[in-house]
């Protein structure tokens, strides 16, 4: 961006022009937007100067860091010889088509195909309508309701937020949509009382059974939920809880659909969460570490059960998207995923980075704010609790939860605040020195917050 750009008030521009999502534009327009200007690696920095440490990958995706020139230079090739076409009426092109080759050889013996989208929300609207094609065409066409979870986040589409479980989100636009409904979230330390994580577990997890009971399980086509919750609040399941949802969906004969928007290539150490949590599922949802976010891209991993019928009994499935398999994006992700092949980000994570990451965050635990800190892989979350013994919770989760997130921004790092959860997400390439520099930063801002709430 020229200089004449970087000087000019473009929050003021942004102010007069641009509706943010998830924001209140009063509040955002009085406080002024900050206008982030590059990147490198780990860090970004604003149009004023002020670097940042990203310890949330942009939004859970930047995953191989900024500043890749391998992927801008994939990308400038493919837009010079073919900037665009599309993958319907029986064509492809040949990034798309390496693409889904590449992406289906990581998760799985019994994944072999991959529907393409621009985006993880559209993503979750495409299984949905293809669970109730294929439950329709092999002569179920009763099993359509979808079960999934309340804090589970799929997206903001009118599917993709009608299956998530944020009660702010269905209040407006007058979700969820029929057919869908929730069951509880696998949330001990909010949610857990007396009861040990793993008979918690196996409570929550039993909830899905007792709820295919009152639906009828001729009636459930599939449910779904994220590995581990990310925009909930990186809501880690305890040990007992992914078995026995597996175990539930096969003998009630259901799909068992994972989200893998946010788990996927890489961050928990493997290639996707369902294989950390070691479940197969019949579809699974992706998008963000596809391309590291350098372009929109996303898609639904298809089983072979599923694709079986999709491709010999149901003839057209009609549905698709104008960007489905764009060239562009699919160079991107291609590059994308040979950076993380050839630099073993996947296993780094699960080895090297993810165990560091896990010592030094776990470290933040003994703090006077914080209940419990957690992480898999490079995946973490600090609950912010009034009292440790009794895991109590502040009467303003939102607002314990802003004040640390904002003294961390104004030292230089970037974290998200959920509730009273701290949560983070650096790059795979974060160094054992960043992750160091991500960790004192955020104990400066634990110990401010705390003696502002004191005093």
């Amino acid at each position: 961006m020229s200089d004449t750009y970087a000087r000019s008030n473009l929050a003021a521009i942004d102010a007069a022009h641009h509706l943010h999502p998830f924001s209140d534009m009063r509040k955002l327009n009085t406080d002024g937007t900050r206008i982030i200007q590059r990147g490198e690696g780990v860090y970004i920095w604003d149009n004023q100067g002020k670097r940042y440490l990203d310890g949330f990958a942009g939004l859970w995706c930047v995953n191989v860091g900024y500043g890749r020139k391998e992927i801008a230079d994939a990308v400038a090739r493919q837009m010079n010889e073919l900037p665009y076409y599309n993958t319907f009426f029986g064509t492809t092109t040949t990034p798309t088509t390496l693409l889904a080759e590449k992406v289906t050889s990581y998760a799985g013996p019994h994944f072999n195909h991959v529907f393409f989208t621009g985006s993880g929300s559209e993503a979750n609207d495409t299984w949905f309508r293809m669970a109730r094609v294929y439950w329709s065409a092999v002569g179920k066409p009763s099993k359509k309701a979808v079960i999934a979870r309340k804090n589970g986040y799929h997206g903001s589409t009118v599917a993709g937020a009608s299956l998530g479980g944020m009660k702010y989100m269905h209040e407006q636009g007058d979700l969820p949509i029929p057919g869908i409904v929730h069951i509880g979230q696998p949330y001990w330390y909010g949610e857990g009382g007396d009861l040990s994580p793993a008979e918690f577990g196996l409570k929550v997890a039993r909830e899905l059974e007792v709820k295919i009971d009152e639906l009828g399980e001729e009636n459930v086509a599939a449910f779904v939920a994220e590995p581990i919750q990310g925009a909930a609040g990186v809501i880690i399941p305890p040990a007992t809880y992914w078995p026995e949802i597996a175990r539930i969906c096969k003998s009630r004969n259901i799909l068992l659909v994972c989200d893998e928007v946010i788990c996927g290539f890489g961050r928990l150490g493997e290639w996707f969460g369902h294989q950390y949590f070691g479940v197969e599922p019949d579809l699974a949802p992706i998008a963000k570490g596809l391309s590291s976010g350098y372009l929109p891209i996303g898609g639904v991993l298809v089983g072979d059960r599923i694709a079986k019928v999709l491709i010999n009994e149901v003839g057209d499935f009609n549905h698709g998207f104008t960007y489905s398999g764009h060239p562009v994006c699919a160079a991107a992700a291609l590059e994308n995923l040979r950076i993380i092949e050839d630099e073993k980000l996947v296993e780094r994570v699960r080895s090297d980075i993810g165990p560091y990451f896990g010592k030094v965050w776990g470290a933040l635990g003994e703090h006077h704010l914080v209940g419990e800190a957690v992480n898999v892989g490079l995946m973490g979350a600090l609950q912010l609790t009034a009292d440790k013994a009794s895991r109590t919770r502040f009467e303003k989760p939102d607002a314990i939860g802003a004040l640390v997130r904002n003294h961390a921004l104004a030292s230089g790092l970037v974290l998200r605040a959920t509730g009273d959860r701290m949560l983070a997400s650096p790059p795979l390439v974060i160094t054992h020195e960043e992750v160091d520099e991500m960790v004192r930063i955020a104990k400066i801002a634990l110990d401010a917050a705390w003696r502002e709430l004191r005093s």
